[in-house]
């Protein structure tokens, strides 16, 4: 499979209130708005990658994404996010892989990983020679 582009698609339960969060609390840039004027779907810049916050979604069960978003400093943004009245679901710690990572949450109760890479970390060498 030769991958030319990817999304991560959501359908939340409130795209308004869902678009708020990515575009205000966690401060995502908007890459385009599509569709009618008065209810948008809006894609937003996740890094190399994008995020599609559109439609509404069928309120079902079953298993539920998770975003996964690498800073610069985990704990910086701890910060900026509790102060944006974020939920943060878990604090920042270093696990035992050597991530340091804390949770929250966006409305619909997806859950959002905000990861940090420290220097010394395996992800940060190039395994090339």
């Amino acid at each position: 499979m030769d991958v030319l582009s990817s999304r991560i698609l959501l359908r939340p339960a409130d795209p308004a209130r869902a678009q708020r969060f990515y575009r205000d609390v966690l401060g995502l840039a908007v890459y385009r708005e599509f569709g009618p004027a008065g209810s948008p779907g809006v894609v937003f810049f996740l890094g190399p990658g994008f995020l599609e916050v559109s439609g509404h979604g069928t309120g079902g069960t079953g298993s539920s994404p998770m975003i996964w978003l690498q800073v610069r400093d985990v704990r910086a943004e701890h910060e900026r996010l509790a102060a944006a009245g974020a939920h943060v679901t878990r604090e920042p710690r270093e696990e035992p892989w050597g991530l340091v990572e804390m949770w929250i949450e966006d409305p619909d109760g997806v859950e959002i990983v905000i990861v940090e890479v420290p220097d010394a970390h395996p992800l940060r060498r190039d395994p090339r020679s």
